[in-house]
């Protein structure tokens, strides 16, 4: 006989789905095996063994049964309770759900390590109100599009490579630009929003902390924006968050 096609992995659970009567199709990041989508039977009966830990946001230790379609979940330890924590604050709910459709998106073809370590810390973040919702959020983003690839500027010309600080904000160029290459009716930011972006898209929470709320808003206009270019359609889940769209359009 040979072995039985299983193994174990730690995730995160992104979504779920309704799957007959008492099933779900569980989609998760993966530490090691990238987006596991899996069939968790009878977690929606009152009786479950696990039902609670394959919410979304928790963060699982997991044994997995490899099927033809879709995997199975074996066993689902809790390895990161943060749902309960997120879910009863409006705020940090929306931005959870913003993560984790921005990870689901950024992970379809490709998901690697750095993409669920981040999404982990992030969640983690959001579940201890660290910082505030908007500011954790829009630094995930930042930073998962990183990993992705579209790394933003917001000092030195996107195209040029020419020293800043710059004010023109291109999405489509990578951040900003010199004005020799700005075109026409590029969106400017002023020095105190760059200085935000840079503070998010590097990690100096000191620095994020002391902006102020409309500094706040004009970024998470700008992330959105470059966030909407990057994955081609918005975020579902941004259009409810309490974000002012003061950044440039895609």
């Amino acid at each position: 006989m040979g072995l039985v096609p299983t193994y174990r992995d730690e995730a995160v659970v992104l979504r779920t789905h309704k799957l007959g009567e008492a099933d779900r199709i569980v989609t998760m990041l993966s530490r090691k095996h990238g987006k596991i989508r899996a069939v968790a039977k009878g977690v929606r009966r009152t009786g479950s063994r696990f039902g609670a830990r394959l919410e979304p946001f928790m963060v699982i230790d997991g044994q997995f049964y490899i099927g033809r379609t879709l995997d199975i979940v074996q066993q689902a330890e809790s390895a990161g309770s943060y749902g309960a924590d997120i879910v009863d604050d409006y705020p940090r709910y929306t931005a959870a759900n913003a993560m984790v459709e921005a990870a689901d998106r950024l992970t379809e073809h490709e998901a690697g390590l750095q993409h669920y370590l981040l999404l982990v810390g992030a969640l983690r973040s959001l579940a201890k109100a660290e910082h505030p919702p908007g500011l954790t959020l829009d630094s995930y983003l930042l930073r998962a599009l990183s990993i992705a690839g579209w790394a933003p500027s917001f000092i030195d010309c996107a195209v040029t490579g020419a020293p800043g600080p710059h004010t023109a904000f291109v999405p489509q160029l990578g951040g900003v630009v010199a004005d020799a290459v700005a075109p026409p009716g590029s969106v400017r930011l002023d020095i105190g929003t760059l200085s935000l972006l840079g503070a998010l898209l590097s990690g100096d929470w000191d620095a994020a902390h002391d902006s102020d709320q409309r500094t706040q808003d004009q970024a998470s206009g700008v992330v959105a924006a470059y966030t909407q270019f990057h994955l081609e359609r918005g975020l579902r889940s941004l259009e409810h968050q309490d974000r002012v769209a003061t950044g440039p359009a895609a």
